[in-house]
């Protein structure tokens, strides 16, 4: 695990292990479920642990593993590489006693893409300067989810029952991506940089509109 995610997931293990503590005395006679998920942001597995007919507590771990491609923003090419995945504590409660609920939680995420623009002997248009790159020349830009964030939502499904389980989750994990860049070379100079600038700000005119990261899914578990 990267050194820069350690903290939230010790953070948020801590609260884990509070609950875990806590659910340790609860009545036998409530069923643990074991479920797996798939959908938006990816597939996972997790835990749900009713407490009574109104209120149930979760743990569950999701991601769309890391994934490589090209990718063309602004007009420049770049080499992208995605990291995906996310873990969460959350409380169900059930107003109606029935299947529908409320969730809100804390998530520790990895959510990072990375843009690299390089290539010996490529010609690119950076800001208002067009740059023949040698093997040196070069810039990175990364896109950053927040390492923790609360998640609100609603759902049906983790209800008391035994027996296989299904159930859906509409929500969010709420915060603002960061932007930041590194050159290298010629875009490591005054006049790089002011173009490598010019360009960021036309990305963080998209990435500055996103401040949650949506969660649809679907599960289908099994309730002992």
């Amino acid at each position: 695990m990267s050194n820069q995610f350690a903290p939230a997931y010790r953070r948020l293990a801590t609260v884990a292990c509070v609950g875990t503590s806590l659910l340790l005395g609860l009545p036998a006679a409530q069923a643990g479920e074991i479920y797996g998920q798939l959908g938006l942001p990816g597939f996972g597995v997790g835990y749900a642990q009713p407490i009574n007919s109104m209120f149930g507590v979760r743990a569950d771990w999701v991601s769309l593993g890391n994934r490589s491609k090209t990718q063309n923003e602004e007009g420049v090419d770049y080499a992208a590489k995605l990291s995906s995945s996310r873990l969460a504590l959350l409380a169900d409660i059930f107003p109606f006693q029935g299947s529908f609920r409320v969730t809100a939680g804390m998530t520790s995420n990895n959510y990072k893409l990375e843009l690299d623009a390089s290539g010996a002997g490529k010609v690119i248009t950076v800001g208002s300067t067009s740059y023949t790159l040698t093997a040196d020349d070069g810039y990175n830009v990364q896109i950053k989810f927040p390492s923790s964030t609360p998640y609100l939502g609603i759902g049906w499904g983790h209800q008391q029952q035994t027996g296989l389980r299904f159930a859906a989750d509409l929500g969010a994990m709420i915060g603002k991506a960061k932007l930041t860049s590194v050159g290298r070379g010629q875009f490591a100079t005054t006049q790089g940089q002011a173009d490598v600038d010019a360009e960021l700000a036309e990305l963080r005119d998209g990435v500055g509109k996103i401040r949650f990261v949506p969660q649809i899914s679907f599960a289908i578990g099994y309730a002992f």
